[in-house]
């Protein structure tokens, strides 16, 4: 049901009308309470949930392809075309070319989702690890560590950095790339912009947007922290 607001825009009947909503000002905080949560608590527990599915399962794939391509470096340029291709796809246009074949369900934005993540992911990885100073590497082999053992103590933390900068740049855009979902799903934050967009009602895709921006600043900002944990000498390093 919606409520009519004179010669204003519909406007979604989800509370009592206040003054600022029967004349659709560019934000009702009154409204944005009243329904945070029945449509914008639901709405940002989904966007976080479908942001974090993709970029966790886009690391571990990415992840595993750069060790492998670390080790064999032929694997390099066919695994990066791979992931450099699937990221010049066009959101919508990947979304409405997996539908006929997983139909219009999650499983269907999340391949998609994925897919953008992997290509960032593989490049820092690899080039974390491949920027390990040569060097470092041959201490490690005159302390009688192996192969392996120079991965693991060695060149994966030095390659923490490029690791946490590839995936600060595959969370924000995949937050963004999941408001685009909701031309698939009726899930995300997208949902409310959406359907803001419809009425017009400025509230509710003003409010959702804002919420979307919040929401990639806050998972960069503790990535970002998570990296000043992890590597402690670059903070070391900065204050000599």
């Amino acid at each position: 049901m919606i409520v009519a607001a004179g010669p204003h825009p519909v406007i979604p009947d989800f509370g009592p009308v206040s003054r600022c909503v029967q004349d659709n000002g560019f934000f009702c905080a009154d409204w944005f309470t009243a329904n945070w949560d029945s449509v914008f608590w639901p709405a940002l527990v989904q966007h976080v949930r479908l942001t974090v599915m993709a970029v966790g399962i886009g690391f571990v794939l990415a992840f595993a392809a750069a060790l492998l391509a670390h080790f064999k470096g032929w694997l390099e340029r066919p695994v990066g075309g791979f992931t450099a291709f699937l990221y010049t796809i066009p959101p919508l246009a990947l979304f409405e070319l997996l539908v006929p074949g997983t139909g219009v369900s999650v499983l269907t934005v999340e391949i998609a989702l994925v897919a953008y993540t992997l290509m960032v992911l593989f490049k820092n990885t690899l080039t974390g690890l491949r920027e390990v100073p040569p060097d470092v590497r041959r201490v490690g082999e005159g302390m009688g560590l192996t192969r392996r053992q120079i991965l693991v103590r060695i060149e994966l933390p030095l390659a923490v950095p490029s690791i946490l900068s590839g995936l600060r740049i595959a969370t924000v855009t995949t937050i963004s790339t999941v408001e685009i979902a909701a031309f698939i799903i009726d899930q995300g934050l997208g949902s409310p912009i959406l359907q803001g967009l419809q009425s017009p009602f400025n509230t509710q895709f003003v409010a959702a947007g804002a919420l979307a921006v919040a929401l990639a600043l806050a998972a960069d900002g503790l990535i970002v922290l998570v990296g000043r944990l992890l590597t402690p000498w670059t903070r070391t390093r900065r204050a000599v």
